[in-house]
């Protein structure tokens, strides 16, 4: 039996490719689009929600701006419907938040920072790798209406290194506050908005005489639906509670 798939932000950037691979799909059903700002909107022979209230589904991926997101996923819970987030800016206080919210006694929520395959593995081999280096700093690059620095990506690719004990150098004094960049847990985090740039991450890891970078780009929003579409057949899969990342579902 198809999987039955909402998808809230419908006509955005992230979902429309999401939307036409759904479509595509063999084993998934389109069940909803749902966004109040094109509420009556035909895309792909569906109409356009602008009620939650309308939104059905086995799996639901959110991917609405980040002030609207708790809001939907307490419906989405109420209603039973397991999520994949692919919103921004889930901070580890928001994490936490969205724990709370989200409890451990319905379905399962999955956010994933990006849904690039490439990025996924990017970020686990950061944070395999920066042990071994003296000093890590990550350079992310993304379109200039991006609503939020740092990307999700580079966030959790910052809290990886610094849970795997990697670190940035630490003795430059900033003449000009934010001249060094954020700070994540001890990883310097660097966000540059460019309207040509889709989505660009570097991750320079140095020892004395030697430096060693990884990179992962996106030149087209279809990198994502690949991702999204694992996420959703798997994410049932889980345990209940919020989950962060692609990576155990690539195992």
């Amino acid at each position: 039996m198809a999987i039955r798939v909402a998808v809230s932000g419908a006509g955005g950037k992230l979902a429309s490719p999401i939307v036409s691979a759904i479509v595509a799909s063999d084993d998934l059903e389109l069940s909803t689009l749902y966004n109040p700002n094109r509420a009556g909107a035909e895309m792909l022979g569906h109409t356009v929600v602008g009620s939650a209230a309308d939104v059905s589904g086995d799996v639901v991926i959110e991917t609405a701006h980040p002030s609207h997101v708790f809001e939907n996923l307490g419906v989405w819970k109420a209603a039973g419907m397991a999520a994949v987030v692919g919103t921004s800016g889930f901070t580890e206080e928001r994490l936490a938040g969205l724990s709370d919210l989200w409890g451990t006694d319905g379905p399962p929520c999955l956010v994933v920072p990006n849904f690039s395959i490439g990025a996924v593995l990017m970020m686990e081999f950061a944070a395999s790798a920066a042990r071994h280096f003296e000093a890590v700093e990550i350079i992310e690059r993304h379109h200039s209406t991006k609503p939020d620095a740092p990307s999700g990506t580079a966030l959790a690719t910052a809290q990886g290194v610094s849970a795997g004990g990697g670190s940035s150098a630490t003795a430059s004094e900033e003449l000009v506050a934010g001249a060094r960049g954020a700070d994540v847990g001890r990883v310097r985090v660097h966000s540059l908005r460019l309207p040509g740039v889709i989505s660009h991450q570097e991750v320079a890891m140095s020892n004395a005489g030697e430096l060693f970078s990884l990179e992962h780009m996106s030149t087209s929003y279809d990198s994502f639906a690949a991702g999204a579409l694992l996420a959703v057949r798997k994410v049932r899969d889980l345990e209940p509670g919020v989950h962060l990342g692609l990576a155990a579902l690539l195992e």
